[in-house]
């Protein structure tokens, strides 16, 4: 599929993003929803995971931040906030350890020098695996988390499986090839 018809059918489809379908490529081939009760998306804006996970399942209880704004999807509880702060939201905090899924799109502003967009992007992704294993269920709990092909993945997959039981790599066919980004699933059951 050309990446522009992923945009187009995003939009005949109703989602805010094109970015929804490769949460989905995930999720059936890994079937992170299976009795999801709480899911913690991080880096939300503009909302397109967690429209899309309030469309296509019956996830009671879904909590998104970000330091950009979101126009609300009814079901989610969003606070615009960093993830550096999450502990200080009393009602995410309330649930620390029980999470079964979370998602993060998250990225830094790239810079365009490519040192400091690594980096960048290594700081954010090391600190999502710290949120995720602190915020997930520690029996059955799973975190989707994109990243990019760059000389700190290899460190960065190896952080997860030091976290999580089983890590796997994925590259979604709505990912654009010349992006670089790929996504990164870890299990803890």
């Amino acid at each position: 599929m050309h990446a522009d018809s992923w945009a187009n059918r995003a939009k005949q489809e109703g989602f805010r993003t094109r970015a929804v379908y490769k949460l989905d490529e995930i999720i059936k081939k890994t079937k992170a929803l299976r009795k999801a009760k709480y899911i913690l998306d991080l880096g939300c804006a503009p909302g397109g995971w967690s429209h899309y996970i309030r469309q296509k399942s019956n996830i009671p209880e879904i909590y998104a931040l970000d330091i950009l704004d979101m126009e609300p999807v009814e079901g989610v509880h969003f606070f615009k906030q960093s993830i550096e702060e999450i502990d200080n939201i009393n009602l995410i905090y309330s649930l620390i350890g029980s999470f079964d899924l979370v998602i993060s799109d998250i990225a830094p502003n790239l810079t365009g020098i490519g040192a400091i967009d690594t980096e960048n992007i290594y700081e954010l992704n090391d600190l999502t695996i710290s949120t995720a294993s602190r915020y997930l269920n520690q029996k059955s709990g799973s975190m989707i988390m994109k990243t990019f092909q760059n000389n700190k993945l290899k460190g960065l997959r190896k952080k997860m499986e030091l976290s999580f039981k089983t890590v796997q790599t994925f590259k979604p066919a709505a990912s654009k090839k010349q992006s670089g980004e790929i996504f990164l699933y870890g299990a803890n059951k």
